[in-house]
């Protein structure tokens, strides 16, 4: 494989793409664990150890960092893809939760906002993972959830704590003291200077590790009673959704101000569904439906297959130029066209049509960045007529008052220090803003891919349960005009960031790939797959190559006003390697110019390599990001 590539790797090196990576492959025969922190990849591979598959090891990675806080906990949501190899299919896990009673844009525009809050309580919906844990276990895993929850209920014990997630802490207490319960768990040294955790001191999380017991419990007596293995895994599940747990939940929920109720709990489910997918050159590219932003990697895909990427080479003026132009376009499609689809019907298919794709293609402007890009009209290519013209032209006029017309002024060359510095810290944080993501393969075919959120730092922790709320419902909006398929409503799922990855080649596993950050996760992802297919890098080399970031975007997370959440036009992040010709290029081009060191994602990935029957796992030199294989 190395032979094949090398005048690639000559051609990139040339572009200023070193071949040596930071971070070294990983190769194994057996198993492939990935994960966003070492301890969680490590769980992972005890479970491979004691005879798991792949979806055992990914519950387990999962338990993991929701019980490490990994910028996500276990009030939150879990969206993965998983390939049987038992009927050759990739099934989707929507493990999203909903939007509670009395959560209507009456009621957060009688409070002032708008847009739904981003932190306490009023900012959760109804939690997703233990069901999808459950769900996934059950149906595709092999063990037991007292097999499975084991590494997680002895960190719940007490785990030393690493030095990221304890400085989060800190640096989130003022809410976390607003917060009795939340307070009592992460604040352990109330009164002092620093009242979060030590690096590397034993966190202690008691009333999670009793709930984690409780739903043991209720799978052990489920067995001895002669129940099925999925029997007892679901009497957990139904332990934690309308039992004990289910009622300090809700009463530690609405203690604080918060609007879920047990009903709403009872009634919420996860949905095993049908992933979406297109073809890209003979590679099938899945994602989940658009109830997260992922069809947009499957529309830019679409897109690009209108241009010949190699000819511009890598990270080109050229190219960088019609990705931009690219993500402009399915972004603005995301903002306008997605939702949850059990609620009303999106235009999906008008949207992932191939001619639909070649219309936009057509609308590029070659030599300039389009800063007033919008939505475009799917519905014909679905054989119907556009039945919101009308708030099309609302959301235009919401444009014409909003866009900052700064794509003509050219920013001079400064470095990433400067940057980091004169960056408006709040907007990067509601741009990037982070889970974790999980990746697991085995020798049996099982291949996993986890993009898990929700419940972050700092957290609003629900009664004695030690489960932190999810902060999801600030994905809703209240204005039609802005996104009509995601207006928020009880019941309902917010369209969401998070998006994992999977792609087949020949019918079979080829990658598999997730990341975190917000709205930049499918622009970090589409450049990844990019990276691998027209630029023939290594899973690890395209983890680490320097991606670019659009800011030409409505985002979906942060602050309640519009002023927090409008775009950016001709906004562009860039690494700061990036050559001096080419950003003079791109000013040309109208963008305005920022600049860091680390401009890739957080992205983990598993490569299956079937000409030598070995799996590799990539995982990104930024942060905590672990992999470990066999």
């Amino acid at each position: 494989m190395q032979r094949i590539f090398l005048p690639l790797f000559l051609l990139l090196a040339a572009a200023g793409f070193a071949q040596q990576t930071q971070k070294p492959p990983l190769h194994g025969k057996h198993w492939m664990a990935v994960t966003g922190k070492p301890l969680a990849a490590t769980a992972g591979a005890m479970i491979f150890q004691k005879g798991g598959n792949a979806v055992d090891a990914a519950c387990a990675m999962l338990a993991a960092t929701c019980t490490m806080w990994d910028v996500l906990s276990w009030g939150g949501e879990t969206q993965a893809l998983i390939y049987n190899p038992k009927t050759g299919k990739v099934i989707a896990i929507n493990a999203l939760g909903v939007a509670p009673t009395g959560a209507t844009p009456a009621f957060f525009k009688g409070k002032g906002y708008n847009f739904p809050p981003e932190y306490g309580p009023l900012a959760a919906v109804t939690p997703g993972t233990p069901g999808g844990i459950c769900h996934m276990l059950a149906e595709y895993g092999t063990m037991s959830l007292k097999e499975v929850l084991a590494p997680a209920m002895e960190m719940a014990a007490g785990y030393p704590i690493e030095a990221q997630t304890a400085n989060a802490i800190e640096r989130g207490k003022d809410h976390i003291k607003q917060w009795p319960y939340s307070k009592n768990v992460f604040l352990t040294h109330p009164g002092e200077k620093r009242e979060a955790p030590e690096a590397g001191e034993i966190f202690v999380q008691k009333d999670l590790l009793a709930t984690l017991s409780k739903m043991v419990e209720a799978e052990q007596q489920a067995l001895k009673n002669k129940k099925t293995r999925k029997e007892a895994i679901m009497a957990a599940y139904n332990r934690f959704y309308k039992g004990d747990i289910a009622k300090e939940f809700v009463r530690g929920c609405q203690e604080q101000g918060g609007l879920i109720t047990l009903e709403d709990l009872a009634r919420w489910k996860p949905i095993e569904e049908e992933p979406l997918h297109v073809n890209y050159k003979g590679i099938e590219v899945y994602k989940l439906q658009e109830w997260t932003q992922g069809p947009m990697l499957l529309q830019g895909l679409n897109i690009l297959e209108n241009f010949d990427l190699k000819k511009m080479g890598f990270n080109s003026p050229e190219y960088i130029h019609t990705l931009y132009q690219v993500l402009n376009l399915t972004f603005a499609d995301r903002d306008f066209y997605y939702g949850d689809p059990y609620f009303s019907r999106t235009p999906i298919k008008g949207l992932l049509s191939k001619e639909y794709a070649k219309q936009r293609a057509a609308q590029i402007n070659r030599k300039h960045n389009d800063a007033g890009a919008g939505p475009g009209d799917p519905y014909p290519f679905e054989g119907k007529k556009n039945p919101l013209l009308r708030l099309l032209e609302q959301r235009r006029a919401y444009a014409d008052t909003t866009l900052e017309k700064k794509n003509e002024i050219f920013v001079p060359r400064h470095d990433a220090v400067a940057y980091m510095r004169q960056a408006d810290s709040a907007y990067t944080d509601r741009l990037w803003r982070g889970t974790t993501s999980v990746e697991a393969a085995d020798k049996e075919g099982w291949v996993v891919s986890i993009t898990p959120s929700g419940g972050w730092l700092p957290a609003c922790i629900a009664g004695r349960t030690g489960v932190g709320m999810s902060q999801r419902l600030q994905s809703f909006v209240l204005d039609s005009a802005l996104s009509p398929f995601n207006v928020v409503a009880p019941g309902k799922r917010p369209r969401v960031t998070l998006t994992p990855s999977m792609a087949l080649k020949n019918g079979k596993p080829y990658i598999s790939f997730a990341v975190q950050g917000g709205d930049t996760q499918d622009q970090n992802l589409l450049q990844f797959f990019l990276n691998m297919v027209e630029f023939g890098m290594t899973v690890q080399q395209a983890t680490e190559a320097p991606n670019i970031n659009s800011n030409q975007l409505w985002l979906s997370l942060g602050g309640t006003s519009l002023k927090d959440r409008m775009p950016k036009p001709g906004s562009l992040l860039l690494n700061s390697n990036t050559p001096e010709s080419t950003r003079a290029a791109l000013q040309k081009m109208g963008y305005t110019l920022s600049f860091t060191p680390r401009s890739s994602g957080p992205i983990n990935a598993i490569f299956l390599d079937r000409l030598h029957g070995s799996i590799w796992g990539g995982s990104s030199n930024h942060g905590e990001d672990y992999g470990i294989g066999w």
